[in-house]
């Protein structure tokens, strides 16, 4: 344990923050200006990473291209930033589930209480990118603040093996995880506002940078038209109005035309979009949408050159 406690007490995410030596002795206006303050160092960390961050939405989009998945793994925090990430693209992008995929250590029990030592198993994390069966289409995104997790870091040995393009994420410079992966992707912020608590500005930074990468991913691969989110399908009611007025401000149509070409395309915006757009029905612009690969101004073009 002596070579862990001197390897986690070298780490700026582990340090004291010297400006707040005693929490409990500020006011809570001071405690919320201080936090804000801590917070707004993050975007401004971020920035300076803009070249990395470029190149890594380029390479995952263009794996994802050619089939492709985007899968996160870390534990603890990490963790569950990358499950959150992959589970809100379904509903917003309208992609398969397994298409973005988040990974934690400890398996989906992690997700709600810490699972002792899964962070620190080796073989968990080798075993846990097996069982995915990687392929050189794949990319993996290893989470971790520290960027020393055992778990991470075999997982983004075992994928890179795999031939899996893989980014080491991390908020230390010069991390183990950074030099593991195709990519190192590190975002030093300084110490946190209580100290070792890598929820609070490591967390804000991983959800900040995977929000990047899926969604500008995403918007690579055509899930988007102009600024709207159009691969959606209508399943609820708030979906629907949405879906609705999506419709109605990109085409200039009434309200009973968006309800009846959603109705027609089973609720897909992007189908609907098309058929009143070009005319046609909804089944031939499903057609149309899948033979341009999903990207609607290329089918828009084709419909108007038929």
């Amino acid at each position: 344990m002596n070579h862990v406690r001197q390897e986690i007490g070298a780490l700026v995410t582990e340090s004291s923050n010297l400006r707040y030596p005693d929490l409990a002795a500020m006011s809570t206006t001071e405690l919320v200006t201080a936090m804000n303050g801590e917070d707004a160092l993050v975007p401004q960390a971020i920035e300076r990473q803009i070249p990395v961050i470029t190149a890594i939405v380029d390479e995952v989009a263009a794996r994802m291209s050619r089939g492709g998945r985007l899968i996160y793994v870390g534990a603890g925090t990490p963790g569950r930033m990358g499950i959150l990430d992959a589970s809100e693209c379904p509903p917003t992008f309208g992609t398969d589930p397994s298409l973005v995929v988040g990974v934690i250590a400890g398996g989906r029990a992690a997700v709600n209480q810490a699972v002792e030592n899964a962070e620190d198993s080796q073989e968990g994390g080798a075993a846990d990118m097996a069982a995915l069966e990687l392929t050189e289409n794949d990319s993996v995104i290893g989470l971790a603040a520290s960027g020393r997790t055992p778990y991470v870091i075999a997982a983004i040995n075992a994928a890179k093996a795999r031939g899996a393009y893989t980014v080491g994420f991390a908020c230390n410079n010069n991390s183990p995880l950074g030099a593991a992966a195709d990519t190192a992707l590190e975002i030093e912020l300084g110490p946190e506002f209580l100290t070792g608590s890598t929820r609070l500005k490591s967390g804000t930074c991983q959800k900040l940078v995977l929000n990047m990468i899926s969604t500008l991913a995403m918007v690579r691969l055509g899930k988007t038209y102009k600024n709207v989110m159009v691969d959606l399908r209508a399943t609820n009611a708030k979906l629907h109005a949405r879906s609705e007025r999506t419709l109605m401000q990109l085409t200039d149509c009434d309200a009973a035309t968006a309800t009846a070409a959603l109705a027609a395309a089973d609720g897909h915006v992007k189908t609907a979009l098309l058929a009143i757009v070009t005319g046609l029905p909804a089944e031939q612009a499903s057609a149309l949408l899948a033979e341009n690969g999903g990207f609607l101004p290329a089918a828009i073009t084709a419909a108007s050159n038929a």
